[in-house]
């Protein structure tokens, strides 16, 4: 199977759950930037048959969630169904520079990541192993 094809399975996948209320906020597979705009035909007519929203993030929210390395500098499709979720996630971005700008992203790192964890809808269990076992956090 080809990335296209797979990225597309992906996509359709997440916005079918988004649409049925089991994850909040949903995210393509990272990729270049030239590969997520290639999709963007697809995204569009997937957001509107499942009634969702989309947003290219060419500067995904880093957390220790996930490996640093497979997201800096990646683009990634943010997927919701009610504006709050984006709103929310626009927030923690925010959250997060305020932080880093004023030396206190030491103490509010890990909440910045668990409410991303939350956005994502996985359980608080989840988000803790994740965190746990990330080896490649943001310096």
């Amino acid at each position: 199977m080809d990335a296209m094809s797979y990225q597309c399975g992906v996509i359709d996948a997440f916005n079918e759950i988004v649409k049925a209320g089991v994850k909040d906020l949903a995210l393509s597979h990272p990729a270049s930037a030239k590969e997520i705009y290639e999709l963007l035909p697809f995204v569009i007519s997937i957001t509107q048959k499942y009634g969702t929203s989309y947003e290219v993030e060419n500067d995904l929210l880093i957390t220790d969630l996930f490996p640093f390395t497979a997201n800096k500098g990646k683009t990634v499709i943010l997927f919701w169904k009610d504006p709050i979720v984006i709103e929310k996630y626009h927030e923690l971005k925010k959250w997060k520079a305020y932080s880093l700008k004023h030396g206190t992203y030491h103490e509010t790192r890990e909440e910045i990541a668990k409410e991303f964890g939350k956005l994502l809808s996985y359980s608080e269990k989840a988000i803790d192993r994740m965190i746990r076992e990330n080896m490649e956090k943001e310096a």
